[in-house]
């Protein structure tokens, strides 16, 4: 960060300094604000390569007993309720489709979302959780990446709202394939899973910036901080910022951006091969998989 700021001052010929961070100088701390937008700005202009990131998990359950009636919305008598909270579905004889724990009231006792049709005590119930927390640095998902990865399937997804309340609702919304969508903050699948299921996907990071120790950051705020952009390119993207909050004629620095911003998307990761007679791939046996002589044998 301290080297950024102090190209950019030398190029502006203004002061430059020795330390950014905590600097009171007005010029330090505008060029700085506007460096840190300039991260925010850039990281939704493009597919970065190195905010690309790969997220895999496991899912979770737990397989255990517990009463209840038709006239409560409590679960008693559980062993333990450690572990638990209202990202678990709840699934049991007589608990309709969809229930969910709505809290953990003690050791032993949670409270659900849906009247159970039948009494039942010290009966098997399955808790089974089908809410997700995203990761800390998420900003969006890629298409396309979710995939099921002990059955070696595609997830289905992103369901609409009202594909969603099908799935909840519907008398028949389960199948071998999971559903996913992003809810509340949360990465949502259906149906839940007694069974450790490797599940991933790809995400767009918005850790732009990362400390002298590789950890990620959103923003610039230690002189030893770096960022995952090229560093032309955010001297020329601040000089802009600079140059609009003090009125000046931005033409010419403008053109120098554009330039470096394209040049750097250009580079940033491998163009697809395009065909001049594009064709989907087949992926089943065909003329090309057939000996010539001897089939069948």
């Amino acid at each position: 960060m301290l080297q950024l700021v102090q190209q950019v001052t030398n190029e502006l010929g203004v002061p430059t300094p020795t330390t950014v961070a905590g600097n009171t100088n007005q010029d330090v701390t505008q060029i700085l604000a506007l460096m840190n937008a300039s991260g925010y700005e850039l990281l939704r202009k493009a597919d970065w390569r190195e905010l690309t990131t790969p997220y895999s998990f496991f899912t979770e359950y737990t397989t255990t007993t517990g009463t209840y009636t038709t006239t409560a919305l409590t679960i008693t008598g559980i062993p333990s309720t450690t572990g638990l909270d209202t990202t678990y579905m709840v699934v049991g004889t007589g608990i309709p489709n969809a229930t969910f724990i709505t809290s953990v009231d003690s050791s032993t006792q949670v409270t659900i979302s849906t009247y159970s049709t039948s009494a039942v005590t010290a009966g098997t119930i399955y808790f089974q959780k089908v809410k997700y927390a995203l990761p800390s640095d998420y900003d969006s998902i890629v298409p396309r990446t979710q995939w099921d990865k002990s059955k070696h399937w595609e997830m289905l997804g992103p369901e609409s709202a009202q594909q969603w309340e099908w799935l909840l609702s519907g008398f028949i919304s389960t199948g071998p394939r999971i559903r996913w969508r992003l809810l509340g903050g949360y990465f949502q699948i259906w149906p839940g899973y007694s069974a450790n299921e490797n599940l991933g996907f790809e995400y767009r990071s918005k850790g732009w910036a990362l400390s002298a120790a590789g950890a990620v950051k959103n923003s610039f705020t230690v002189d030893t901080d770096t960022c995952i952009y090229p560093d032309r390119l955010m001297v020329l993207s601040t000089k802009l910022k600079y140059f609009q909050a003090k009125g000046f004629d931005t033409t010419a620095i403008y053109r120098d951006y554009l330039t470096e911003f394209e040049t750097s998307v250009g580079q940033d990761t491998s163009a697809a091969n395009l065909s001049f007679a594009p064709r989907p791939g087949s992926v089943l046996i065909g003329w090309d998989n057939i000996p010539d002589s001897g089939y069948g044998n």
